[in-house]
């Protein structure tokens, strides 16, 4: 099993900047990729950004630069860099780790909130 654990979420004005953490244990033998899922109330959740095992990225739309994903690899630690914070990045957000090519992610933090408010 892989535990991914969060940090770094909470209240932060409009134009304002926060870094999440994922710290991931547990038996990690096979990771493609790690990325960062959110979900706001009423809507679905969606990907945000991912980081794969070959240090290529992707980024939805929404967040192009704006964020950033990066890892510590000797860590086991992913981080999201978020600048420019606007109120629609507000939800909860969702550390998340993919073991194959395959779509879908196997594994989910317990997520955290960010809110983008005045």
């Amino acid at each position: 099993q892989v535990q991914l654990v969060e940090s770094g979420g909470g209240l932060v004005q409009p134009g304002g900047s926060l870094r999440l953490s994922c710290a991931a244990s547990g038996s990690i033998y096979n990771f493609y990729a790690m990325g960062w899922h959110r979900q706001a109330p009423g809507n679905q959740r969606e990907l945000v950004a991912s980081i794969a095992i070959g240090g290529s990225t992707y980024y939805a739309d929404s967040v192009k630069n704006r964020f950033t994903v990066s890892r510590d690899n000797a860590k086991n630690t992913v981080y999201l860099q978020m600048n420019s914070l606007k109120p629609e990045d507000t939800a909860v957000y969702y550390c998340t780790l993919k073991t194959t090519v395959k779509p879908g992610y196997d594994y989910w933090g317990q997520g955290i909130q960010v809110t983008v408010s005045s």
